[in-house]
């Protein structure tokens, strides 16, 4: 492990006013969103989707890194370029999503426990080689206040299986994003989700530093302290910021570069508002807080672009407008009245 480069590669994935694009969606997932513009899900149109969003002009401005899927990664632009290369020309950090997906926990009652670990080192030097400097783990946690959920079971499996994959990754000079995400699933209220947050968070980071995982070489993605998404006690902008930013203070060391936070089904702009009223509000804070979007940074352009070549330029504006907004949330300078700048062709 080179600790001296994983850190200066976690440093610029959390670069200020940048961020990074996860654009990792399995075939099944992209299948989902290429339907929702009635397009055919097949290997050219993924393809010319994500080489759509790499080649946006400016983007290396707001986007710092890209999260990219097996097939995407070992992929070429029509020109014949590698689509790596697209990135790393521009300076963009390319990373890999590395986990098998979630399945069913045995011995829980419908908790969910992350596959991928076998195979990985292995899995780790080829993509090292194919150009990968960061990579993605994913767990996944629900809360039901009435079932106990998430349970110390669930959390002590998930987070031992994110310190190992992260110990893997700093083994092969690759930085970990680890990344426990608690779903908004459900109508727990805001007290419910900070409660879960720093539950999981405090195992989380126990079973790192049992695995020996350098705190200087990683980043961590986590969800928003926000509430369910079916409560009737939503809470406003201001109270996820300042919940969200007290329950890192009290879990996340300061040795951590950066928190990039997913969306985690979040509107466009409500992704946008709470990183930056967290900004806004807490401009002193040990590590950078920015963004690790999908869905929130590629609804627009995904719309826009329907599948048609000739969208693409009025897409990639579309796409830059969102970065730009992330990344100046990332500053602490969004407002809500930029959403409207963004008019499509």
């Amino acid at each position: 492990m080179n600790l001296k480069e994983l850190n200066q590669i976690a440093e610029a994935m959390v670069a200020p006013g940048k961020g990074i694009l996860a654009a990792d969606e399995s075939t099944g997932t992209i299948e989902k969103r290429l339907s929702s513009i009635n397009v055919p899900n097949t290997e050219e149109n993924r393809r010319d989707y994500r080489e759509m969003l790499f080649t946006t002009p400016e983007i290396e401005k707001y986007i710092s890194g890209v999260i990219l899927y097996d097939e995407t990664i070992r992929q070429k632009a029509k020109d014949g370029t590698p689509l790596v290369e697209i990135l790393k020309k521009r300076g963009i950090v390319p990373g890999i999503k590395v986990d098998k997906g979630a399945v069913e926990l045995p011995g829980s009652s419908g908790e969910k426990i992350t596959e991928g670990l076998d195979g990985l080192r292995k899995r780790l030097q080829e993509y090292h080689q194919l150009g990968a400097r960061f990579a993605k783990w994913r767990a996944v946690l629900s809360i039901d206040v009435a079932a106990g959920k998430p349970s110390r079971h669930a959390l002590v499996a998930n987070a031992e299986a994110l310190a190992r994959y992260a110990a893997l990754c700093q083994a092969e000079n690759i930085v970990p994003i680890v990344e426990p995400e608690i779903l908004m699933d459900g109508d727990h209220d805001l007290q419910a989700s900070f409660n879960a947050t720093e539950r999981t968070l405090h195992t989380v980071f126990e079973q790192l530093a049992l695995h020996n995982v350098a705190f200087e070489g990683m980043i961590l993605k986590p969800n928003m302290v926000i509430h369910g998404e079916s409560c009737k006690k939503t809470a406003s902008v201001e109270e996820v910021a300042d919940a969200t930013v007290q329950v890192l203070l009290r879990c996340v060391p300061a040795a951590v570069p950066g928190i990039a936070f997913l969306s985690g089904g979040q509107s466009d702009e409500d992704a946008s508002a709470h990183l930056g009223a967290m900004n806004a509000r807490h401009p002193n804070l040990p590590w950078k807080l920015t963004f690790s979007y999908g869905r929130a940074l590629q609804a627009l352009p995904l719309k826009l672009w329907g599948g048609k070549a000739s969208n693409a330029a009025n897409a990639q504006k579309g796409f830059l407008h969102r970065a730009r907004l992330n990344g100046l949330a990332a500053s602490g300078k969004y407002e809500a009245k930029l959403e409207q700048e963004f008019k499509a062709a």
